[in-house]
């Protein structure tokens, strides 16, 4: 019979802390580039709003490449972001908040599953919390 235990998790790695701070220091530069194409893709997502609101209400005077450019543009922005937490993703690092390139490395602390958690502007990882603590619940290592 499976085992029902909150510490019994499985996670696809675990990290000692030097090897999520080399993986840190990898992935920089692509947390960067994800947090970038997040915030084009939501300022993308507004602007269409926007159109299709102008639209609704009048017919908005808009020519219809504006919409299409607008969803190429969101559709590229989406999948550099998809590209971006695929590379991610396959080291092993868990993403918690795009918008902040906020990340989670699955490590054992006294036994016990843990996630050191690093935020794109942080040198290294200094930071760990319990599976179910989130970002509010992070101490320092």
């Amino acid at each position: 019979m499976p085992s029902t235990n909150r510490d019994d998790r499985r996670v696809a790695r675990e990290f000692t802390l030097e090897e999520a701070n080399a993986v840190v220091a990898e992935l920089r530069p692509v947390v960067e580039e994800m947090v970038e194409h997040g915030r084009r893709l939501a300022a993308a997502q507004r602007r269409q709003r926007s159109l299709v609101t102008r639209i609704a209400g009048n017919g908005g005077d808009l020519p219809p490449s504006d919409l299409r450019d607008l969803a190429e543009t969101i559709q590229a922005e989406a999948d550099a972001v998809a590209a971006c937490a695929q590379e991610i993703d396959s080291a092993g690092a868990q993403i918690k908040s795009l918008e902040e390139g906020l990340l989670d490395f699955p490590s054992r602390r006294d036994g016990e599953l843990v996630l050191l958690c690093w935020k794109l502007g942080e040198g290294e990882i200094a930071y760990w919390h319990g599976v179910d603590e989130g970002f509010a619940g992070r101490k320092p290592l």
